[in-house]
């Protein structure tokens, strides 16, 4: 899950589901059906990160899965610089700030709108618009950085 479920996503998604179906009385069809449910998983996340006494934080994992048996030299390097790059996103994104993480994941990694972001995170809409800017001033910077000590 990309809000920080890691390897429990499945049990935090089963337990929206379930909590969706419960309250489903509670939709008034304010926002979209995705996003009202998709408030009901990232509640269900940040509820496992405070059972969890806030480990680490979000853990974001990037899948690699390359199939095919014969795999040409510049698809290998290709493959290869495609993994550090996400390598280098991940680790970028595990040092932002709980807050930052999550409108980063819901706006670019999620593909959600800005609307869909309000809902979601259950902010208002300046919050979301303003903490994106910074958020990705402090991404970029992150990359930078790390673009720099790799020479």
């Amino acid at each position: 899950m990309l809000l920080g479920a890691g390897s429990d996503a499945e049990d935090v998604i089963q337990e929206a589901f379930v909590k969706g179906f419960r309250n489903l009385s509670r939709y008034r069809g304010e926002s979209s059906f995705r996003s009202w449910l998709l408030a009901i998983v990232a509640n269900e996340t940040r509820n496992l990160h405070r059972s969890r006494s806030r480990r680490d934080g979000l853990a974001l994992r990037a899948a690699a899965a390359q199939d095919g048996s014969e795999v040409g030299e510049d698809a290998a390097v290709g493959g290869v610089l495609a993994a550090e790059r996400r390598a280098a996103l991940v680790a970028a994104l595990r040092q932002l700030p709980v807050k930052d993480r999550e409108v980063i994941v819901c706006r670019f990694l999620l593909d959600l709108t800005e609307e869909e972001t309000v809902t979601t995170l259950g902010w208002p809409r300046g919050t979301v618009k303003s903490r994106t800017y910074r958020a990705l001033a402090k991404l970029r910077g992150l990359l930078d950085r790390e673009e720099v000590r790799r020479g």
